[in-house]
């Protein structure tokens, strides 16, 4: 089952193939907190900002979760390589 960004009811990015890769777009867009632990965890916990939320989603008629996956880490790494 795929997985989206969505705050509300509203789907705000294309669909991934897992829930970590939504976690990792996320946090590379800066839409993600580190918050301090409750109940003495020893390290802090990942929320994500503006009541947005990581769910389960169907993708789009037509859209390949697999692609939009490669299609950002490829776009990760073109921006490396002009940054580099």
């Amino acid at each position: 089952m795929p997985y989206a960004l969505f705050c509300d009811d509203a789907k705000l990015s294309k669909s991934y193939p897992t829930e970590a890769d939504v976690w990792k777009l996320a946090a590379e867009s800066g839409l993600v907190t580190d918050v301090e632990a409750k109940d003495s965890k020893p390290a802090p916990r990942r929320v994500l900002d503006n009541d947005y939320e990581i769910r389960p989603c169907q993708a789009e008629p037509g859209e390949c979760p697999e692609k939009n996956e490669r299609d950002a880490q490829a776009e990760k790494d073109f921006q490396l390589a002009l940054t580099g």
